[in-house]
């Protein structure tokens, strides 16, 4: 059993516009160019969509408006917390599971937020689990870590 991947982050925002930024301006942090369906076919992703809601699908739309299922929201609790089914496939990848992406946005002020994103359920990455561990534990250093921060004011 992989243990979880957690990443604890600080922003200087408050909690409402850390979780705005996260779910509803995801393709302004996200590195599209680098971490995307797209990317890997030598491509960028135009943006990504989010359908913030509780069976929800987060969507990357390639440069030719080609559609890459990421996950599904499983929980939606606005400015507190959201879980999703995620995993970004490889070009081609029949994805049968994903792993659980957890978020969880704590205010520490009017103007300083503590967002932290646990990733778990890697069993259900069978025999790719242990590799996309390491993927995902260095990507999200990039993407969570320097990105999001960086788009929350950090």
């Amino acid at each position: 059993m992989l243990d979880p991947l957690i990443k604890t982050i600080e922003v200087p925002c408050s909690q409402e516009k850390a979780f705005e930024v996260f779910v509803n301006e995801m393709d302004s942090w996200w590195p599209l160019s680098r971490f995307t369906v797209s990317a890997m076919s030598g491509g960028v992703a135009r943006s990504i969509r989010i359908e913030a809601k509780v069976g929800g699908r987060i969507v990357e739309i390639g440069n030719d408006d080609t559609e890459h299922l990421w996950g599904t929201i499983r929980s939606y609790d606005p400015h507190d917390s959201i879980t999703m089914d995620f995993h970004i496939p490889q070009p081609g990848e029949a994805v049968e599971s994903r792993s659980l992406v957890e978020v969880r946005f704590t205010a520490l002020g009017n103007d300083r937020t503590r967002v932290e994103l646990t990733q778990s359920n890697w069993e259900a990455l069978g025999e790719w689990a242990e590799a996309l561990h390491g993927g995902y534990d260095g990507g999200w250093d990039a993407i969570f870590v320097q990105a999001y921060k960086a788009a929350c004011g950090g």
